[in-house]
């Protein structure tokens, strides 16, 4: 098993999540028996610090293929801010706080690149051509693009939401990424990318398997709600647990925290969503199942559960927060660390799009 995989173009490329499972579950055997071959794409839109729900969803399990020995490059993805919003705040300083979080919780920018779109014009110049390799009914289907813009609140899509899994293919492909990790509501995404790379293996590169169609892998963390009962954690609703809070803080977050008036704590995700997420996050920073945390309570009601939950997340969240502490007194060190890895996806981004102009005849 490899993480590319050569479609015929006369055959649909699967797109069940059925499909993505199964080659996720393959990838998993891979990393765990050799990851050799192996290159790792993932990233996050610089809106400010990152909460619980980033770190539980997905940046602990990169850290996990990072010590697994899966070539790691994070992406920074500063220019993908502007996609639904028409004021972006503080680019700067919201770049700062991801790169502050990412070293604290352990991507070491030694063994993995981090780099930002903006600092990257190859990456952003190869979107040209792939354009030209998707329809404009094939990107307004998109189901991510469409809820995007619901979660926007607009109503009419700008040019870069429009293209934003084109955008995406960009990210992932100027590297010859072959690995992604992401959730279910992403997987249309990663179709999009393998269907680029087909495309132009096909259209330009004579059927030479120059860029590789990218897998999924599958995110096995369980999603955490926003602690207002909300469908996710999200900074601008003010409902999330965020890395960078105090042990007070924490405390304060969680005791606000939805429940509901049943004495007895049990885990029960459909019946009892609120009491099963914060049971789903305790359970995350001890290790414990949710199951035996919720016996271990047992009728002790909600406010033993939030003091529980919230003393688990301070003890679990400890260390990444003292390593925080450190980084923020060095912007020196986090700008450093960022301009390295720019210099690094320069090198590969201007590398690829050379190849790619020999290709379409564009050499001049």
């Amino acid at each position: 098993m490899t993480a590319t995989h050569r479609t015929d173009a006369s055959t649909p490329a699967p797109t069940s999540y059925d499909t993505a499972q199964q080659r996720s579950d393959a990838i998993w055997r891979k990393i765990s028996s050799d990851p050799a071959g192996l290159r790792m794409l993932t990233g996050d839109r610089p809106t400010g610090a990152l909460h619980i729900g980033h770190y539980f969803g997905s940046l602990r399990n990169r850290v996990r293929l990072q010590e697994l020995g899966v070539e790691s490059w994070v992406l920074v993805a500063d220019y993908q801010v502007i996609t639904d919003r028409d004021v972006v705040g503080d680019i700067q300083g919201s770049v700062r706080e991801l790169l502050t979080d990412y070293l604290a919780v352990g991507i070491d920018p030694e063994r993995a690149t981090i780099f930002c779109h903006s600092a990257v014009p190859a990456l952003n110049q190869l979107m040209l051509p792939f354009l030209s390799l998707v329809t404009q009914p094939e990107l307004e289907r998109n189901p991510t693009v469409k809820a995007e813009l619901a979660a926007a609140g607009k109503s009419a899509m700008g040019g870069l939401l429009l293209t934003y899994p084109v955008h995406q293919a960009a990210d992932i492909l100027f590297c010859h990424g072959n690995l992604v990790p992401v959730g279910k509501d992403q997987l249309p995404h990663i179709e999009q990318t393998r269907v680029v790379a087909r495309r132009f293996n096909e259209r330009f590169a004579g059927g030479e398997e120059y860029f590789p169609e990218p897998d999924a892998l599958l995110s096995e963390s369980p999603t955490i709600l926003g602690l207002d009962g909300g469908s996710k954690m999200s900074k601008s609703l003010g409902n999330t647990v965020m890395l960078r809070m105090s042990p007070e803080e924490t405390l304060k977050k969680i005791k606000k925290a939805k429940t509901d008036a049943e004495r007895r704590i049990t885990f029960d995700p459909e019946g009892r969503p609120e009491v099963s997420n914060l049971l789903t996050i305790a359970a995350q920073a001890t290790g414990r199942t949710p199951e035996d945390i919720a016996a271990e309570i047992g009728d002790g009601g909600s406010g033993t559960l939030k003091i529980f939950t919230a003393e688990a997340l301070n003890e679990h969240l400890a260390p990444i927060r003292a390593r925080r502490a450190e980084l923020e007194q060095d912007p020196g060190y986090l700008l450093g660390v960022l301009r390295a890895g720019n210099e690094r996806a320069n090198a590969v981004a201007d590398e690829t799009l050379a190849r790619v102009r020999e290709f379409m005849g564009m050499v001049y």
